[in-house]
């Protein structure tokens, strides 16, 4: 069934439709003037990663100022096609940090994702953009089969695990992130991702094999032009948002250092349980007493549950979170939008290493860091191998990241 069309000519893939699949990207190879456009970034990354960029069909659900972000950064950096998804109108609230969005244009009270559209479509004509409009929550495991990338965000903890089913159903890689005012966060999982660095070689030749319970080398090969440099093959195995979010602790590097241990910002322990507390009730905490007292019983349970120092969590840091939720900083949601968009790229380019697997963001230090959250012992283990080869993590290998390094605590 062909899309809707608006007025001016602009194509709307409405996938509440009874098909429910969107417009695929282009797959012919790349034009001339295309070249001429990208130039710089090929530069970059090459004219193979460009193409896997240009034929990339990305899913970005929820319109608000971070995936304002998000939306820009992929649109310019050229990628096939762009569906957004948003089932909420725009309200005044909305105009102060989404740029896509103005009062002038009549936008206040139209659907958002559909008022930002075609502003996206004046960034990069070459991109295509479609439109749901249908709440995300309605769609099926399949709705997500067409898209080589999906990226939620602004969404409760519940809706991000079910669309993380859906993804890791249709093999598919996934983000989730969010923004409460100078705090925000990043979640990849990517199940099995192989990517490539390229390096001078070394006396030492690379060894095939584990570096880490969640990455090995896979393939080490020369150069085809310069047998100076090598092309190593890396894979990453990632953990569910259901896991990462609650059940994960920390690696053992981090929380067999008392040093490193301090320095673990206590806005992730925050965020644990902010998403504890919507679990809990189906909303986020207001400034009520109740609401104070159970918030910040949380935090000191996901703080203690990290195994992080109880004086790193000061009351002017838990103030400052819960007078943080429910509001938009624009340069906030743009280091994390250009940080998530950064990351999709390099994936899609399969030349960098990506996120692994959560980047807490905290505004009163202005430090984005990422945290590797996975189960420990025997459970991470087999959870781990649930997407790759049984022989991809030796169980030796693993119960040696389980133990603490054999060296004093600072």
């Amino acid at each position: 069934m062909p899309a809707p069309v608006l007025d001016d000519g602009v194509a709307i893939a409405l996938a509440a439709e009874s098909n429910g699949t969107a417009i695929p990207a282009p797959s012919n190879g790349i034009s001339a003037d295309e070249i001429a456009l990208y130039d710089r970034q090929i530069r970059l990354w090459g004219i193979q990663a460009q193409e896997r960029i240009r034929n990339a069909n990305v899913l970005l659900i929820t319109m608000k100022a971070l995936a304002n972000e998000i939306a820009k950064n992929l649109v310019l950096a050229g990628i096939g096609s762009l569906t957004i998804v948003d089932h909420e109108d725009v309200t005044e609230a909305d105009l102060g940090a989404q740029f896509f969005l103005s009062a002038e244009e009549g936008h206040v009270g139209t659907n958002r994702a559909l008022a930002a559209s075609a502003a996206i479509r004046r960034l990069n004509p070459r991109v295509a953009v479609h439109v749901d409009t249908a709440d995300i929550r309605s769609k099926g495991p399949s709705f997500f089969a067409p898209f080589d990338i999906v990226i939620a965000t602004d969404l409760d903890p519940n809706t991000l695990n079910v669309i993380n089913t859906a993804t890791r159903l249709n093999k598919r890689a996934f983000y989730a992130a969010g923004s409460h005012g100078l705090f925000g966060f990043i979640f990849a999982d990517l199940i099995e991702h192989d990517y490539v660095i390229e390096r001078a070689r070394s006396n030492m030749p690379t060894a095939v094999g584990p570096e880490t319970h969640t990455r090995s080398v896979v393939a080490v090969s020369a150069k085809q032009d310069d047998d100076k440099v090598e092309l190593v093959t890396k894979r990453e195995l990632y953990s569910t948002w259901f896991l990462a979010s609650d059940a994960a602790g920390l690696p053992r590097e981090i929380t067999a250092s008392a040093r490193r241990k301090r320095a673990v910002t206590p806005a992730l322990s925050c965020l644990r349980a902010l998403w504890s507390f919507v679990q809990e009730t189906g909303r986020p905490p207001s400034h009520s007493r109740e609401d104070l007292t159970r918030f910040t019983m949380l935090v000191n349970e996901k703080h203690k549950a990290l195994g992080l120092p109880s004086e790193t969590l000061r009351s002017e840091l838990l103030r400052s979170f819960m007078q943080s939720i429910g509001t938009e900083v624009a340069p906030v949601t743009a280091v994390l939008g250009g940080q998530l968009a950064q990351d999709v790229i390099n994936v899609l380019g399969r030349a960098q290493q990506p996120i692994q697997n959560m980047v807490v963001f905290d505004g009163n230090t202005m430090e984005a860091t990422v945290y590797p959250l996975h189960p420990e012992g025997d459970l991470g283990y087999k959870l781990l191998l649930t997407v790759s080869a049984p022989d991809a993590i030796p169980p030796e290998l693993w119960q040696q990241q389980q133990q603490p390094p054999q060296q004093p605590q600072e």
